[in-house]
């Protein structure tokens, strides 16, 4: 991998985990940020071959760079990939693709025109124990699904203790920031197993003192024509953090559990578990999508998380948006 060189775009806390993995996995890499100190203190993570305060110094020079992985606030990832598409390079693009499905209809067709490859940076996708509950659900061990619940609780002061939460984009409605938008880590993954809904029912609000002026409460139901519910709450509140996901079946239940770092499936009337735990750290996951981009970069390998996928994910929030406007349940266009 020596000879691969990788920009990143934006050095914030993600963009720092990407410079570190890359340059792990033996790549050269360059940092964009606007923001001196975040260059700064990169540089002192990794050896930087280049640092730039926007994107045309950035892609000033292009020949040298193997492809671009953009870890800048959502509002930004549109016009970013674009650019990079458009000088040919492959691109990882962290989630979601943009703030709205229309943006991101526009990515999806330049992605097309060019048929440069972009890699979809819905990270759970590479989490062991979230490929193993996927595994067991296209096994069909549950029977007929009927019913699935989603958690995403985790207070937003606790994500970067080091900087103050009203200063992170998450705390920004113009730049993309939001529960809705950023944990649709579990739209995506409800997707993946199971298929667009048809429709859906939701409430969008802001309940907590917390001084931002996004979203920090999310309640969601979606309704699929065979019968199967799934409820997901997302907030950005909670403590003690919970992440979890439970699909119960006409043959059991399966759990997961990020905290505990487990899956658990049971079904026995009693509290009789087969157990199954992991080693894994968070990281773990990230460094997954990284070899693989780098595997697309290296081979063509066809990407495993598509902005086909990403804009279905966005045509689902606008509906969520839709029915937490109306009050009703919408469908899903």
């Amino acid at each position: 991998m020596k000879d691969k060189h990788l920009i990143v775009l934006g050095a914030g806390s993600v963009g720092k985990r990407h410079l570190l993995n890359f340059s792990n996995l033996g790549c050269l890499v360059s940092a964009m940020d606007p923001r001196p100190d975040r260059l700064s203190e990169a540089a002192h993570i990794v050896p930087l071959v280049g640092s730039f305060s926007d994107l045309e110094s950035a892609f000033s020079e292009t020949s040298n760079l193997s492809g671009v992985v953009i870890c800048s606030p959502t509002k930004f990832h549109v016009e970013q990939a674009i650019a990079a598409l458009e000088k040919g390079l492959p691109v990882f693009l962290e989630k979601p693709v943009s703030s709205d499905a229309q943006s991101a209809h526009q990515l999806m067709r330049v992605a097309h025109q060019t048929r440069i490859p972009l890699l979809l940076g819905y990270t759970y996708r590479w989490w062991p124990p979230i490929r193993e509950l996927k595994a067991r659900l296209d096994q069909k061990i549950l029977g007929k699904v009927l019913h699935v619940r989603c958690v995403m609780s985790t207070h937003l002061s606790d994500w970067h203790p080091w900087e103050r939460y009203q200063d992170f984009f998450m705390a920004s409605k113009d730049l993309g920031g939001g529960a809705l938008l950023d944990e649709s880590h579990v739209l995506d993954l409800m997707l993946w197993f199971f298929g667009i809904p048809t429709e859906v029912f939701a409430k969008v609000e802001r309940l907590s003192s917390l001084e931002i002026e996004t979203d920090d409460n999310v309640d969601v139901w979606f309704y699929y024509p065979t019968g199967m519910r799934i409820f997901i709450h997302l907030d950005l509140y909670g403590r003690p953090h919970e992440r979890s996901i439970t699909a119960v079946g006409e043959n059991g239940s399966l759990v997961w559990s990020y905290e505990h770092n487990r899956l658990n499936f049971g079904q026995s009337a009693d509290q009789e578990w087969v157990e199954t735990r992991y080693s894994c750290e968070r990281n773990d996951m990230f460094v997954g999508a990284a070899e693989e981009f780098l595997r697309i970069i290296n081979t063509g390998q066809e990407p495993s998380c598509l902005i086909e996928e990403g804009y279905a994910v966005l045509s689902v929030i606008e509906a969520i948006r839709r029915s937490s406007e109306s009050g009703q349940v919408v469908s899903v266009k």
